[in-house]
């Protein structure tokens, strides 16, 4: 009968005195019997499976007796209705006065259209996940597949497809990093195999336009040094610090390289990745760089002088086209080096109500002590301000697109994950605290470091 019952009687059931199940089933059929005519008669109604068992749970404490009725019935909802109705009736359960209420009228189909609806948002989330994919996606699984194919050897060393003819190659430290270049369409990497630089690699970059890619931490510092010792680097470019360069994302990379800077500017004292050249000529603070993913012309800077236009459309030519340098590339690079710096931002420009770079809104929200959160675009515009405490909520649930956060206050652990998770590229706090896992993706330094920077 449960398995066809359309409704569910549920009633609450009070005795003065105590009774049994028993007892309650006796009043239920012997007080109703002949009280709502021989159709809705309980036992004929049982007898063609209309009515299910009665079911009764009772409890019986200091002298009294609690418990409640559950009868399934196919019945309709007016039928029903009055079965239930009929129940009230009863007023005495054994020798015990009782007092019998109707609770509710549970609806079976619509209990169980509820568990439908839920067990299929969960298959549609599990089932389908895996099977709902772009047509780019499909395209870029299939292109990045043959790129991590392409994957040579240059006189014994882990290379790219170019390195032989390219005028331009990217050093890096070993095979994974060569494969990670490879993923992101930059076919000209080689790799030294370990700190120890081989000669194949000193003698090739006597000849070719070097860049050093090399991971943020000692062992990229320490391959720099001899690298430079034995061969001829023209521009630096380091993975974010504590991060090797197979781990970097697509737009990871194409920042670093972007990023790049000339070998001639870097020093012992420097750290390479405390600034960032925008052209071979000139060198400006990290700050004043757009935090958003470069596009492929970018790619095509950062990593050897432009070649002839290609004319094809696809990612991969634009990438490989960002890989090899042409006959005038040299003249490009001559005439970028005699641009002048872009000019940094003025002390009253960065002291004033609108900030248009990092270091004006760092002066402005935290050397003014406003316990403020600033939210900035690309442009370092703002996108959303409020009070400090507030910067998880605000970081959350602001829709437009933030790149850069600026708090005056401590940077706690919740906000930076919350950054992480909404792809913010650096946060500036007034102090940083202690944190358990500090995510590559973003880039976190104190205002005194920023300034300090820039000042140096």
């Amino acid at each position: 009968m449960q398995d066809t019952a359309k409704y569910l009687v549920h009633a609450d059931i009070t005795a003065n005195g105590v009774v049994e199940r028993s007892d309650v089933v006796g009043a239920v059929f012997g007080q109703t019997e002949g009280l709502l005519g021989d159709e809705l008669d309980l036992r004929e109604l049982q007898d063609s499976a209309k009515v299910g068992r009665i079911d009764v749970e009772i409890d019986s404490q200091n002298g009294q007796s609690f418990g409640n009725i559950t009868i399934a019935t196919s019945l309709d909802q007016v039928e029903t209705s009055i079965l239930a109705a009929s129940l009230e009736t009863i007023d005495r359960v054994g020798p015990c006065r009782a007092t019998i209420e109707v609770r509710k009228i549970e609806d079976v189909r619509a209990a169980k259209r509820r568990e439908v609806v839920e067990r299929a948002k969960t298959l549609l989330g599990e089932a389908f996940d895996e099977s709902m994919r772009s047509s780019r996606d499909l395209v870029e699984e299939v292109r990045e597949a043959v790129r991590v194919e392409d994957i040579t050897e240059y006189e014994g060393l882990p290379a790219g497809p170019r390195v032989a003819d390219s005028d331009a190659i990217v050093v890096v430290e070993g095979r994974a990093d060569v494969l990670t270049l490879l993923r992101y369409g930059i076919k000209n990497a080689i790799a030294v195999e370990g700190t120890n630089v081989p000669e194949q690699v000193a003698a090739l970059t006597e000849s070719r336009t070097v860049t050093a890619f090399l991971d943020g931490d000692r062992g990229g510092e320490l391959i720099l040094k001899e690298l430079a010792q034995v061969g001829d680097v023209d521009y630096v470019a380091f993975a974010p610090e504590g991060s090797s360069v197979e781990d970097l994302a697509r737009h990871e990379v194409m920042a670093a390289l972007r990023e790049k800077v000339p070998y001639d500017r870097v020093s012992d004292a420097e750290k390479p990745s405390s600034v960032v050249s925008t052209s071979p000529g000139s060198v400006e603070p990290r700050d004043s760089v757009e935090p958003e993913e470069p596009t492929e012309p970018v790619a095509e800077e950062a990593v050897a002088a432009p070649s002839e236009p290609s004319e094809e459309a696809d990612t991969e030519a634009e990438t490989d086209s960002a890989t090899e340098t042409a006959a005038d590339g040299d003249a490009e690079s001559e005439a970028e080096t005699d641009a002048e710096p872009e000019p940094e931002p003025s002390e009253s420009e960065a002291a004033s109500e609108t900030p248009t770079s990092l270091r004006g809104h760092v002066r402005a929200v935290i050397g003014e002590e406003i316990g403020r959160v600033r939210l900035l675009d690309d442009e370092f515009g703002t996108v959303a301000e409020a009070d400090a405490d507030e910067a998880v909520d605000r970081i959350a649930d602001t829709e437009a697109a933030v790149s850069a956060v600026v708090i005056d206050g401590e940077l706690s652990q919740r906000v930076l994950d919350v950054a992480a998770q909404r792809g913010i590229g650096q946060i500036v706090a007034a102090t940083t605290g202690e944190f358990v896992k500090q995510p590559t993706s973003v880039r976190v330094r104190t205002a005194d470091q920023l300034l300090a920077a820039n000042e140096a």
